[in-house]
């Protein structure tokens, strides 16, 4: 019976049974466990060349050798904030805000989880690229979209499936060279809705620094306070991301308060943004922080010169007793340090399969050339189309400024933020009506 009524919608409407099968195949996560080739070395490879011309500049318009990329597009990156959507369900699914605050903060801090240990650059969108996700086992669709080229911005809009939030942002990532670092400050405004309590959260993200960039062993920090605002309730999340400070001591610690509108705090939350995050009662926290500070006043007397790198995180967050646990990260896959750092999330984001086919739009990430061929392990062909794939934005650019013709983007527009007025780029729908022949051939 099931056979003969799919025979009859394929006969009439086969782009909806393309679709279905499409979730089908996503909803059953038969995932890859690794990538076609391992990562290359870079060891061979003088970064301080390229670099040494640039400090104190902005980077965006520096081209890199490939080798310094790992084979995902900035897009598929950002995709990576949905790791633990698990977490916007759990704030779904209580009626406290405070509860919620909790849950959103959480997501907030997981969503930057995913670049511990990350140090490849992902490749820059092209003007136009898109990115989309379906995960029937997580509850969310997404979709992204190169909106800017100067300055690069890339927006996202996701959904759960059940209509039951909304996720949206805008990103305008500054990366600046400091001789022996790279800062990246993400730029740009992140939005959750949850409409069964019509709530809007916003927040941005912490600043993340790559260390140890010309020799040594390179290492990542996230630093700078994050604040987490629901905008109904006028509570608020004020966190800061540390920096490592002294002999590492502080290396990738997070920690703040959760605070109603007059201020007032309603509860600690602290953990590490690699690992896990926890809250408990105020006082409990500004106690156990004067014993921890006591305790390292009597350590001071033996001064020592502060280290190039920080000691080996070895030590999990110190949990004070009473603490609720809010969030763990998934452990990456044993073959990660193999594969770019890849989380298990990560290493499905370019899987490409048949089933795809005349589904996804020609702009996706996943059938960029030069991504494609690194994945593959053909650093060679990954360059030359790297090099041909700008010289063609480029060409493309140029021929635009010669006629009255504008570049237009397809599924973003710009515009106020409905909540807070602040500038971002606002998913205008159609995407998912499948209708791609008018886009853009960018590859």
């Amino acid at each position: 019976m099931l056979a003969r009524l799919e025979d009859k919608l394929s006969q009439h409407r086969p782009d909806l049974v393309k679709q279905q099968r499409l979730r089908e195949r996503v909803g059953k996560q038969l995932h890859v466990t690794s990538l076609p080739a391992p990562m290359f070395s870079r060891n061979d490879v003088s970064i301080w060349s390229i670099l040494k011309k640039c400090i104190g500049m902005e980077l965006s318009k520096i081209a890199m050798p490939v080798i310094f990329n790992e084979p995902l597009s900035f897009l598929q990156r950002l995709t990576e904030y949905m790791e633990h959507t698990y977490l916007i369900h759990q704030a779904n699914a209580t009626t406290d805000s405070v509860e919620r605050m909790k849950c959103v903060a959480a997501f907030a801090v997981s969503a930057v989880a995913s670049q511990w240990e990350r140090t490849g650059k992902p490749f820059n969108p092209l003007l136009g690229e898109t990115y989309e996700l379906i995960r029937d086992d997580l509850g969310f669709r997404w979709v992204s979209e190169q909106v800017s080229h100067h300055p690069p911005v890339s927006a996202f809009h996701a959904e759960g499936l059940n209509e039951d939030f909304v996720f949206h942002g805008s990103i305008y990532p500054k990366l600046k060279f400091w001789g022996k670092s790279i800062e990246a400050e993400p730029k740009g405004l992140i939005t959750l809705e949850l409409p069964k309590y019509n709530e809007a959260y916003t927040w941005t993200n912490p600043t993340c620094c790559v260390h140890n960039i010309i020799v040594g062993q390179l290492w990542i920090e996230q630093y700078g306070s994050v604040e987490v605002i629901n905008h109904k309730t006028g509570e608020r999340c004020s966190m800061m991301f540390k920096p490592c400070g002294l002999f590492g001591k502080e290396l990738h610690i997070v920690e703040g308060y959760i605070l109603d509108k007059s201020k007032k705090k309603l509860c600690a939350i602290y953990g590490k943004w690699t690992e896990c995050l926890y809250t408990v009662d105020p006082a409990t926290f500004e106690a156990h922080k004067k014993t921890d500070k006591k305790n390292l006043d009597e350590k001071k007397g033996n001064k020592q010169e502060p280290e190039e790198m920080p000691p080996p995180d070895a030590e999990t967050a110190q949990v004070i007793p009473g603490s609720e646990l809010i969030w763990k990260i998934t452990p990456r896959p044993d073959n990660s340090a193999k594969f770019y750092a890849f989380s298990t999330f990560a290493m499905h984001l370019n899987e490409q399969e048949k089933s795809m086919e005349g589904v996804i739009p020609p702009t996706d990430s996943r059938l960029r050339p030069d991504i494609r061929a690194m994945e593959n392990g053909d650093i060679d062909l990954a360059s030359a189309e790297k090099k041909r794939l700008e010289e063609k934005q480029r060409m493309a650019r140029k021929n635009r400024t010669k006629s009255t013709d504008e570049w237009k983007t397809r599924w973003f527009q710009q515009g106020p933020n409905p909540h807070n007025k602040a500038q971002d780029w606002l998913y205008s729908k159609g995407y998912w009506d499948r209708n791609y022949t008018h886009l853009p051939e960018i590859y």
